[in-house]
C-alpha cells in the first residue's frame, strides 16, 4: 500500500502516431521523424526517503523484469545522483503495468518518471541541459518521455519540438504478448533495405482540431518499421487488422518498433467497446482503452 506521504510519478505509455525513418548516421544510428503522443495508461512509481537506494518491483509486469540486475530506474537514479554530485538514497517502487519490450516506451517512461520523482525527492536544481544529457544517456526515448507531452521527435531522439495540441481522442492499445527488441527491428529493416529506403516526411506541424480530420491526415503518414516488425512477429499484422475492423476505429497502426499497435477512436464509449470485444476474442492479448493525453501529468 502506498503511503500518502510518498511522492508518486506516472509513467505514461508513449505512442508513436507516425514514425518515419529518414536517414542513417555514420555510426549506424537511424535518423527519425516521429509524432509522439502519450496515453492515459502507464506504470506508477512511488518514492520515499531512505538510507540507501532500493527498488521494489510490483504489478503484473514485475516478473518480466525480475531477472534484470540493473533496472533502468536504478540506472536513472545513479546517473542523476552523479550529475548532482550526491549519494543516491531512495526507496522506489516500480508498479509495472505496461508490457515489457512492447514499443510504447515503458522502460523509457519509467526512467523519465524516476528522474522527475528523484529530482523532487532530492530537491535538485539541475538545468534543462543537464537533465537532457542525463536522459539521453539512458536511451534515445528517455528525453521525449521526460518532455512528457505531444512532440515531434527528430534525429536519434535528441531533437524534440512541441507539437500542436492534439484533438480529444481515445486509443485502444493492443500487444500480442510477444516482446520485440528495437535493435532487432532496425537490423531487420536494414537487411531488407540495404540502401535504407529512406523517404522524406510530410509536415507534422499542422494538426486538425477534429479527431476525424486528424485521423485522415495521420493516415497520410506511416510507420516505416511496420514491415520489418511484422516479419519478426507476424501476429502484429493480425492485431492491426483486428483493430481496424472495430466499429468506430479511425486508424489502426503499429506504435514505435512494435509489437504494440493502436486504434484511434473519437470517444471513450467506442474505444471501451472495442477493447472489451478484443479482450473477449483474444484473451491472451494485452488490450486497454486510454485517452490521448494533452498536458504532462
Amino acid at each position: 500500500m502506498i503511503a500518502e506521504s510518498e511522492l508518486r510519478e506516472f509513467a505514461p505509455a508513449k505512442v508513436n502516431l507516425a514514425l518515419h525513418v529518414v536517414g542513417r548516421r555514420a555510426d549506424g544510428y537511424h535518423l527519425l521523424d516521429s509524432l509522439v503522443a502519450f496515453a492515459g495508461v502507464g506504470d506508477v512509481l512511488p518514492f520515499r526517503a531512505a538510507d540507501r537506494l532500493d527498488l521494489t518491483l510490483s504489478g503484473p509486469g514485475a516478473q518480466a523484469l525480475a531477472a534484470e540486475s540493473n533496472n533502468i530506474v536504478l540506472r536513472a537514479a545513479h546517473r542523476l545522483a552523479e550529475a548532482a554530485g550526491i549519494v543516491p538514497r531512495a526507496a522506489i517502487i516500480l508498479d509495472k503495468r505496461l508490457p515489457v519490450a512492447s514499443g510504447i516506451g515503458g522502460g523509457s517512461a519509467d526512467a523519465a518518471a524516476a528522474l522527475r520523482g528523484l529530482t523532487r525527492l532530492w530537491s535538485l536544481r539541475l538545468t534543462d541541459s543537464e537533465m537532457a544529457a542525463v536522459a539521453l544517456g539512458l536511451g534515445a526515448d528517455v528525453p521525449v518521455c521526460l518532455f512528457g507531452h505531444t512532440a515531434i521527435l527528430g534525429g536519434i531522439g535528441e531533437r524534440i519540438e512541441a507539437a500542436p495540441p492534439l484533438p480529444p481522442g481515445w486509443l485502444v492499445l493492443v500487444n500480442p504478448g510477444q516482446p520485440l527488441s528495437t535493435p532487432a527491428v532496425f537490423r531487420a529493416r536494414a537487411a531488407r533495405y540495404p540502401d535504407g529506403n529512406f523517404r522524406p516526411s510530410e509536415s507534422m506541424t499542422q494538426v486538425p482540431v477534429d479527431i476525424r480530420a486528424f485521423a485522415t491526415v495521420l493516415g497520410q503518414w506511416r510507420n516505416d518499421l511496420t514491415e520489418a516488425a511484422c516479419a519478426l512477429v507476424p501476429e502484429i499484422e493480425t492485431v492491426i487488422t483486428a483493430l481496424g475492423r472495430q466499429p468506430g476505429c479511425l486508424l489502426a497502426r503499429m506504435s514505435g518498433s512494435g509489437a504494440t499497435s493502436f486504434g484511434l477512436f473519437a470517444d471513450e464509449a467506442a474505444a471501451d467497446a472495442a477493447a472489451r470485444r478484443l479482450q473477449s476474442e483474444q484473451p491472451r492479448w494485452w488490450t486497454v482503452a486510454a485517452p490521448l493525453l494533452g498536458e504532462p501529468r
